[in-house]
Protein backbone atom coordinates (compact mmCIF):
# COMPACT_ATOMS: atom_id res chain seq x y z
CA UNK A 1 0.00 0.00 0.00
CA UNK A 2 1.52 3.31 -1.04
CA UNK A 3 0.31 6.65 -2.32
CA UNK A 4 3.82 7.94 -2.98
CA UNK A 5 3.11 8.57 -6.65
CA UNK A 6 -0.69 8.80 -6.43
CA UNK A 7 -3.08 11.70 -6.01
CA UNK A 8 -2.46 12.93 -2.45
CA UNK A 9 -6.17 13.71 -2.09
CA UNK A 10 -7.18 10.11 -2.84
CA UNK A 11 -9.80 8.86 -0.41
CA UNK A 12 -8.82 6.51 2.40
CA UNK A 13 -10.91 3.34 2.63
CA UNK A 14 -11.61 0.67 5.21
CA UNK A 15 -9.47 -1.73 3.17
CA UNK A 16 -6.56 0.71 3.47
CA UNK A 17 -6.95 0.77 7.25
CA UNK A 18 -7.16 -3.03 7.42
CA UNK A 19 -4.04 -3.27 5.28
CA UNK A 20 -2.30 -0.87 7.65
CA UNK A 21 -3.35 -3.03 10.60
CA UNK A 22 -1.67 -6.07 9.04
CA UNK A 23 1.44 -4.02 8.32
CA UNK A 24 1.60 -2.83 11.94
CA UNK A 25 1.27 -6.31 13.43
CA UNK A 26 4.22 -6.83 15.74
CA UNK A 27 5.21 -3.16 15.40
CA UNK A 28 2.55 -1.07 17.14
CA UNK A 29 0.88 -2.27 20.30
CA UNK A 30 -2.83 -2.92 20.48
CA UNK A 31 -3.10 -0.52 23.40
CA UNK A 32 -5.24 -1.16 26.45
CA UNK A 33 -8.74 0.11 26.98
CA UNK A 34 -9.50 0.97 30.59
CA UNK A 35 -12.89 1.64 32.11
CA UNK A 36 -13.25 4.76 34.26
CA UNK A 37 -15.83 4.54 37.03
CA UNK A 38 -15.27 8.17 37.99
CA UNK A 39 -15.81 9.51 34.47
CA UNK A 40 -18.77 7.19 33.99
CA UNK A 41 -20.43 8.72 37.03
CA UNK A 42 -19.69 12.25 35.80
CA UNK A 43 -20.97 11.58 32.28
CA UNK A 44 -23.90 9.38 33.26
CA UNK A 45 -22.82 6.61 30.88
CA UNK A 46 -20.04 4.00 30.67
CA UNK A 47 -16.72 5.63 29.72
CA UNK A 48 -13.64 3.78 28.50
CA UNK A 49 -10.16 5.22 27.91
CA UNK A 50 -8.22 4.10 24.82
CA UNK A 51 -4.64 4.36 26.10
CA UNK A 52 -2.49 5.44 23.15
CA UNK A 53 -0.35 7.19 25.76
CA UNK A 54 0.98 3.67 26.41
CA UNK A 55 1.85 3.11 22.74
CA UNK A 56 5.49 2.72 21.70
CA UNK A 57 7.10 6.21 21.60
CA UNK A 58 4.27 7.38 23.85
CA UNK A 59 1.66 8.27 21.22
CA UNK A 60 -0.35 7.05 18.25
CA UNK A 61 2.04 8.73 15.82
CA UNK A 62 4.12 5.58 15.30
CA UNK A 63 1.20 3.97 13.48
CA UNK A 64 0.92 6.48 10.66
CA UNK A 65 4.66 7.11 10.38
CA UNK A 66 5.44 3.41 10.00
CA UNK A 67 2.76 2.82 7.37
CA UNK A 68 3.90 5.86 5.39
CA UNK A 69 7.58 4.93 5.42
CA UNK A 70 6.93 1.22 4.82
CA UNK A 71 5.02 2.18 1.67
CA UNK A 72 7.91 4.08 0.09
CA UNK A 73 9.50 2.81 -3.10
CA UNK A 74 13.05 1.37 -2.81
CA UNK A 75 14.62 4.46 -4.37
CA UNK A 76 12.67 6.67 -1.97
CA UNK A 77 13.87 4.68 1.03
CA UNK A 78 17.43 4.97 -0.21
CA UNK A 79 17.12 8.77 -0.18
CA UNK A 80 16.06 8.76 3.48
CA UNK A 81 13.20 10.60 5.14
CA UNK A 82 12.85 13.95 6.87
CA UNK A 83 10.25 15.27 9.29
CA UNK A 84 9.51 18.38 11.32
CA UNK A 85 7.99 18.08 14.77
CA UNK A 86 8.13 19.34 18.33
CA UNK A 87 7.78 15.86 19.78
CA UNK A 88 5.39 12.98 19.08
CA UNK A 89 5.66 12.83 15.29
CA UNK A 90 9.43 13.18 15.61
CA UNK A 91 9.64 10.11 17.82
CA UNK A 92 7.25 8.13 15.64
CA UNK A 93 9.26 8.84 12.49
CA UNK A 94 12.54 8.09 14.26
CA UNK A 95 11.47 4.67 15.53
CA UNK A 96 9.62 3.70 12.33
CA UNK A 97 12.66 4.59 10.25
CA UNK A 98 14.98 2.59 12.49
CA UNK A 99 12.72 -0.46 12.34
CA UNK A 100 12.62 -0.24 8.54
CA UNK A 101 16.33 0.50 8.09
CA UNK A 102 15.74 3.96 6.63
CA UNK A 103 17.90 6.97 7.44
CA UNK A 104 15.89 9.72 9.14
CA UNK A 105 16.52 13.40 9.84
CA UNK A 106 14.17 15.24 12.15
CA UNK A 107 14.02 19.01 12.49
CA UNK A 108 12.81 20.24 15.88
CA UNK A 109 12.35 23.77 17.28
CA UNK A 110 15.18 25.06 19.43
CA UNK A 111 12.81 25.31 22.35
CA UNK A 112 11.59 21.71 22.13
CA UNK A 113 11.63 19.93 25.52
CA UNK A 114 14.92 18.16 26.18
CA UNK A 115 13.29 14.78 26.95
CA UNK A 116 11.65 14.78 23.50
CA UNK A 117 14.89 15.73 21.76
CA UNK A 118 16.76 13.00 23.63
CA UNK A 119 14.12 10.37 22.91
CA UNK A 120 14.09 11.19 19.19
CA UNK A 121 17.87 10.75 19.03
CA UNK A 122 17.66 7.53 21.02
CA UNK A 123 15.19 6.13 18.49
CA UNK A 124 17.82 6.62 15.82
CA UNK A 125 17.12 9.93 14.07
CA UNK A 126 19.58 12.70 13.35
CA UNK A 127 18.08 15.69 15.15
CA UNK A 128 18.59 19.22 13.84
CA UNK A 129 17.37 22.13 15.93
CA UNK A 130 16.08 25.02 13.86
CA UNK A 131 13.74 27.93 14.49
CA UNK A 132 11.71 29.00 17.48
CA UNK A 133 8.30 27.85 16.22
CA UNK A 134 7.16 24.80 14.26
CA UNK A 135 6.47 26.84 11.09
CA UNK A 136 10.17 27.78 10.91
CA UNK A 137 11.14 24.18 11.61
CA UNK A 138 8.80 22.96 8.89
CA UNK A 139 10.31 25.36 6.37
CA UNK A 140 13.80 24.08 7.19
CA UNK A 141 12.70 20.46 6.79
CA UNK A 142 11.05 21.22 3.46
CA UNK A 143 14.20 22.97 2.22
CA UNK A 144 16.27 19.97 3.34
CA UNK A 145 13.96 17.60 1.43
CA UNK A 146 14.26 19.67 -1.75
CA UNK A 147 18.04 19.84 -1.46
CA UNK A 148 18.73 16.19 -0.64
CA UNK A 149 15.88 14.24 -2.19
CA UNK A 150 14.78 12.92 1.21
CA UNK A 151 11.07 12.12 1.42
CA UNK A 152 9.15 14.50 3.66
CA UNK A 153 6.93 12.60 6.09
CA UNK A 154 3.96 14.80 6.90
CA UNK A 155 2.44 14.33 10.36
CA UNK A 156 -1.16 14.13 9.14
CA UNK A 157 -1.71 15.22 5.54
CA UNK A 158 -1.22 11.94 3.66
CA UNK A 159 -3.50 8.93 3.04
CA UNK A 160 -0.94 6.40 4.32
CA UNK A 161 -0.61 8.30 7.59
CA UNK A 162 -4.39 8.50 7.99
CA UNK A 163 -4.76 4.77 7.27
CA UNK A 164 -2.19 4.00 9.95
CA UNK A 165 -3.93 6.18 12.52
CA UNK A 166 -7.23 4.54 11.58
CA UNK A 167 -6.06 1.28 13.12
CA UNK A 168 -6.93 2.88 16.48
CA UNK A 169 -10.55 2.83 15.31
CA UNK A 170 -10.43 -0.87 14.43
CA UNK A 171 -9.07 -1.65 17.89
CA UNK A 172 -11.84 0.37 19.52
CA UNK A 173 -14.47 -1.68 17.66
CA UNK A 174 -12.80 -4.91 18.77
CA UNK A 175 -12.34 -3.85 22.40
CA UNK A 176 -15.69 -2.10 22.89
CA UNK A 177 -18.15 -3.62 20.39
CA UNK A 178 -21.08 -1.69 21.84
CA UNK A 179 -19.45 1.74 21.57
CA UNK A 180 -21.89 4.55 20.78
CA UNK A 181 -19.62 7.62 20.95
CA UNK A 182 -15.90 8.12 20.27
CA UNK A 183 -14.25 11.33 21.43
CA UNK A 184 -10.84 12.20 19.98
CA UNK A 185 -8.50 15.19 20.00
CA UNK A 186 -8.00 17.03 16.70
CA UNK A 187 -4.97 18.98 15.52
CA UNK A 188 -4.34 18.56 11.81
CA UNK A 189 -7.02 15.87 11.76
CA UNK A 190 -5.12 12.70 10.85
CA UNK A 191 -6.18 10.64 13.87
CA UNK A 192 -9.83 11.73 13.80
CA UNK A 193 -10.02 11.13 10.04
CA UNK A 194 -8.49 7.66 10.31
CA UNK A 195 -10.76 6.61 13.15
CA UNK A 196 -13.79 7.97 11.28
CA UNK A 197 -12.94 6.00 8.12
CA UNK A 198 -12.54 2.75 10.04
CA UNK A 199 -15.50 3.11 12.39
CA UNK A 200 -18.13 4.63 10.11
CA UNK A 201 -17.57 1.94 7.47
CA UNK A 202 -18.45 -0.75 9.99
CA UNK A 203 -20.71 1.12 12.43
CA UNK A 204 -22.19 4.23 10.79
CA UNK A 205 -24.37 4.71 13.89
CA UNK A 206 -21.38 5.54 16.11
CA UNK A 207 -21.09 9.25 16.85
CA UNK A 208 -17.58 10.67 16.48
CA UNK A 209 -16.74 13.91 18.26
CA UNK A 210 -13.52 15.82 17.62
CA UNK A 211 -12.02 18.08 20.28
CA UNK A 212 -9.82 21.13 19.74
CA UNK A 213 -8.22 23.58 22.14
CA UNK A 214 -10.15 26.86 21.99
CA UNK A 215 -6.95 28.82 21.31
CA UNK A 216 -6.01 26.64 18.34
CA UNK A 217 -9.36 25.69 16.86
CA UNK A 218 -8.97 25.78 13.08
CA UNK A 219 -11.61 23.16 12.28
CA UNK A 220 -14.82 24.99 13.31
CA UNK A 221 -14.18 27.98 11.01
CA UNK A 222 -12.84 25.70 8.29
CA UNK A 223 -15.93 23.48 8.37
CA UNK A 224 -18.12 26.58 8.30
CA UNK A 225 -16.23 27.90 5.27
CA UNK A 226 -16.17 24.54 3.50
CA UNK A 227 -12.39 24.65 3.05
CA UNK A 228 -9.29 24.63 5.28
CA UNK A 229 -8.61 28.07 6.72
CA UNK A 230 -5.75 29.15 8.96
CA UNK A 231 -5.85 30.38 12.52
CA UNK A 232 -3.17 32.96 13.23
CA UNK A 233 -0.87 32.34 16.16
CA UNK A 234 -2.59 29.29 17.67
CA UNK A 235 -1.97 29.29 21.42
CA UNK A 236 -2.52 26.36 23.77
CA UNK A 237 -0.58 24.24 26.23
CA UNK A 238 -1.69 21.22 24.19
CA UNK A 239 1.17 21.25 21.70
CA UNK A 240 0.03 17.95 20.18
CA UNK A 241 -3.09 19.65 18.73
CA UNK A 242 -1.65 23.15 18.27
CA UNK A 243 -2.05 23.22 14.49
CA UNK A 244 -2.96 26.41 12.64
CA UNK A 245 -4.57 24.83 9.57
CA UNK A 246 -6.31 21.51 8.88
CA UNK A 247 -4.64 19.15 6.46
CA UNK A 248 -6.25 18.98 3.02
CA UNK A 249 -6.65 15.19 3.07
CA UNK A 250 -8.04 14.80 6.61
CA UNK A 251 -10.25 17.88 6.24
CA UNK A 252 -12.37 16.24 3.57
CA UNK A 253 -12.79 13.11 5.68
CA UNK A 254 -13.53 14.97 8.91
CA UNK A 255 -16.09 17.15 7.16
CA UNK A 256 -17.88 14.09 5.80
CA UNK A 257 -17.61 11.58 8.64
CA UNK A 258 -16.97 13.35 11.96
CA UNK A 259 -20.28 14.34 13.55
CA UNK A 260 -19.12 17.35 15.58
CA UNK A 261 -16.00 19.28 16.55
CA UNK A 262 -16.09 21.00 19.95
CA UNK A 263 -13.58 23.16 21.81
CA UNK A 264 -12.21 23.11 25.35
CA UNK A 265 -10.47 25.78 27.42
CA UNK A 266 -7.04 25.70 29.01
CA UNK A 267 -8.63 25.35 32.45
CA UNK A 268 -10.62 22.36 31.22
CA UNK A 269 -7.49 20.77 29.76
CA UNK A 270 -5.64 21.24 33.04
CA UNK A 271 -8.46 19.72 35.06
CA UNK A 272 -8.64 16.76 32.67
CA UNK A 273 -4.91 16.09 32.89
CA UNK A 274 -5.11 16.19 36.67
CA UNK A 275 -8.06 13.80 36.67
CA UNK A 276 -6.23 11.31 34.43
CA UNK A 277 -3.28 11.35 36.80
CA UNK A 278 -5.22 11.15 40.05
CA UNK A 279 -8.20 8.97 39.20
CA UNK A 280 -7.03 6.87 36.23
CA UNK A 281 -3.35 6.71 37.29
CA UNK A 282 -2.33 7.58 33.73
CA UNK A 283 0.25 10.14 32.63
CA UNK A 284 -1.33 11.97 29.70
CA UNK A 285 -0.18 15.07 27.84
CA UNK A 286 -2.63 17.99 27.46
CA UNK A 287 -3.54 17.05 23.87
CA UNK A 288 -4.21 13.49 24.98
CA UNK A 289 -6.43 14.73 27.79
CA UNK A 290 -8.59 16.86 25.47
CA UNK A 291 -11.32 14.20 25.04
CA UNK A 292 -11.58 13.91 28.83
CA UNK A 293 -11.84 17.70 29.04
CA UNK A 294 -14.77 17.58 26.61
CA UNK A 295 -16.51 14.90 28.70
CA UNK A 296 -16.04 16.91 31.90
CA UNK A 297 -17.26 20.17 30.36
CA UNK A 298 -20.32 18.63 28.69
CA UNK A 299 -21.60 15.87 30.98
CA UNK A 300 -24.82 14.34 29.80
CA UNK A 301 -24.23 15.11 26.10
CA UNK A 302 -22.61 11.78 25.22
CA UNK A 303 -24.46 8.54 24.63
CA UNK A 304 -22.65 5.60 26.13
CA UNK A 305 -20.66 3.52 25.99
CA UNK A 306 -18.19 6.33 25.31
CA UNK A 307 -14.55 5.82 24.29
CA UNK A 308 -12.16 8.71 24.92
CA UNK A 309 -8.89 8.39 22.99
CA UNK A 310 -5.88 9.36 25.11
CA UNK A 311 -3.66 10.11 22.12
CA UNK A 312 -0.32 10.61 23.89
CA UNK A 313 1.61 10.76 27.14
CA UNK A 314 4.78 12.63 26.18
CA UNK A 315 4.62 15.56 28.55
CA UNK A 316 7.64 17.60 29.60
CA UNK A 317 8.10 17.37 33.40
CA UNK A 318 8.42 21.16 33.63
CA UNK A 319 5.14 21.61 31.76
CA UNK A 320 3.55 18.87 33.85
CA UNK A 321 4.35 20.78 37.03
CA UNK A 322 2.85 23.98 35.63
CA UNK A 323 -0.22 22.27 34.25
CA UNK A 324 -0.91 20.35 37.45
CA UNK A 325 -0.70 23.54 39.46
CA UNK A 326 -2.99 25.25 36.95
CA UNK A 327 -5.41 22.34 37.16
CA UNK A 328 -5.38 22.47 40.96
CA UNK A 329 -6.10 26.20 40.85
CA UNK A 330 -8.99 25.63 38.42
CA UNK A 331 -10.48 23.14 40.90
CA UNK A 332 -10.01 25.48 43.85
CA UNK A 333 -7.21 23.35 45.30
CA UNK A 334 -4.47 25.95 44.91
CA UNK A 335 -4.76 29.59 45.91
CA UNK A 336 -2.36 32.51 45.51
CA UNK A 337 -3.04 35.40 47.92
CA UNK A 338 -1.31 38.79 48.15
CA UNK A 339 -1.95 40.94 51.19
CA UNK A 340 -0.52 43.74 53.33
CA UNK A 341 0.15 43.67 57.02
CA UNK A 342 1.81 45.81 59.67
CA UNK A 343 5.58 45.33 59.69
CA UNK A 344 6.26 44.37 63.28
CA UNK A 345 7.83 41.39 65.05
CA UNK A 346 5.50 38.39 65.05
CA UNK A 347 3.24 39.73 62.28
CA UNK A 348 4.10 36.94 59.85
CA UNK A 349 3.68 34.30 62.58
CA UNK A 350 0.21 35.68 63.37
CA UNK A 351 -0.74 35.52 59.70
CA UNK A 352 0.36 31.90 59.44
CA UNK A 353 -1.57 31.16 62.60
CA UNK A 354 -4.74 32.50 61.00
CA UNK A 355 -4.20 30.22 58.02
CA UNK A 356 -3.57 27.27 60.31
CA UNK A 357 -6.96 27.75 61.96
CA UNK A 358 -8.74 27.37 58.59
CA UNK A 359 -6.51 24.40 57.65
CA UNK A 360 -4.84 26.01 54.61
CA UNK A 361 -1.49 24.42 53.80
CA UNK A 362 1.21 27.01 53.02
CA UNK A 363 3.38 25.99 50.05
CA UNK A 364 5.41 29.16 49.59
CA UNK A 365 5.82 32.59 51.21
CA UNK A 366 7.25 35.76 49.67
CA UNK A 367 7.78 38.57 52.21
CA UNK A 368 8.54 42.08 50.86
CA UNK A 369 9.39 44.83 53.34
CA UNK A 370 11.06 47.41 51.10
CA UNK A 371 9.02 48.74 48.19
CA UNK A 372 8.06 52.30 47.13
CA UNK A 373 4.42 51.23 47.09
CA UNK A 374 4.48 50.32 50.78
CA UNK A 375 4.00 52.63 53.70
CA UNK A 376 6.67 53.02 56.34
CA UNK A 377 5.15 50.39 58.64
CA UNK A 378 3.76 48.07 55.97
CA UNK A 379 4.95 44.77 54.51
CA UNK A 380 3.54 42.80 51.60
CA UNK A 381 3.22 39.03 51.67
CA UNK A 382 2.39 36.69 48.79
CA UNK A 383 1.24 33.23 49.84
CA UNK A 384 0.76 30.10 47.75
CA UNK A 385 -1.68 27.82 49.51
CA UNK A 386 -2.99 24.31 49.03
CA UNK A 387 -6.76 24.36 49.54
CA UNK A 388 -9.64 21.89 49.42
CA UNK A 389 -11.93 23.38 46.81
CA UNK A 390 -13.79 26.60 45.92
CA UNK A 391 -15.69 26.73 49.21
CA UNK A 392 -12.45 26.42 51.17
CA UNK A 393 -10.86 29.20 49.08
CA UNK A 394 -13.76 31.46 50.01
CA UNK A 395 -13.39 30.49 53.66
CA UNK A 396 -9.66 31.32 53.62
CA UNK A 397 -10.24 34.74 52.06
CA UNK A 398 -12.97 35.58 54.55
CA UNK A 399 -10.83 34.45 57.52
CA UNK A 400 -8.02 36.78 56.41
CA UNK A 401 -10.39 39.74 56.07
CA UNK A 402 -12.01 38.99 59.43
CA UNK A 403 -8.53 39.03 60.99
CA UNK A 404 -7.99 42.57 59.63
CA UNK A 405 -5.69 41.85 56.71
CA UNK A 406 -5.98 43.82 53.47
CA UNK A 407 -6.23 41.25 50.68
CA UNK A 408 -5.00 42.67 47.38
CA UNK A 409 -6.69 41.90 44.03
Amino acid sequence: MSYSTADPLRAVTLDDVRGAQKMLSGVARATAMEGSRHLSQRVGAPVHLKCENLQRTGSFKLRGAYVRIAGLLPEERAAGVVAASAGNHAQGVALASSLLGVRSTVFMPKGAPLPKISATRDYGAEVRLHGQVVDETLAAATEYACGTGAVFIHPFDHPDVIAGQGTVGLEILEQCPGVRTIVVGVGGGGLAAGIAVAVKAVRPDVRIVGVQAAGAAAYPPSLAAGRPVSVRNPVTMADGIRVGRPGDVPFGIVGELVDEVVTVTEDELSAALLLCLERAKLVVEPAGASPVAALLSRPGEFEGPVVAVLSGGNVDPVLMERVLRHGMAAQGRYLAVRLRLTDRPGALASLLGTLSVVDANVLDVSHVRTDPRLGLTEAEVELHLETKGPAHCTEVGQALRDAGYTVMD
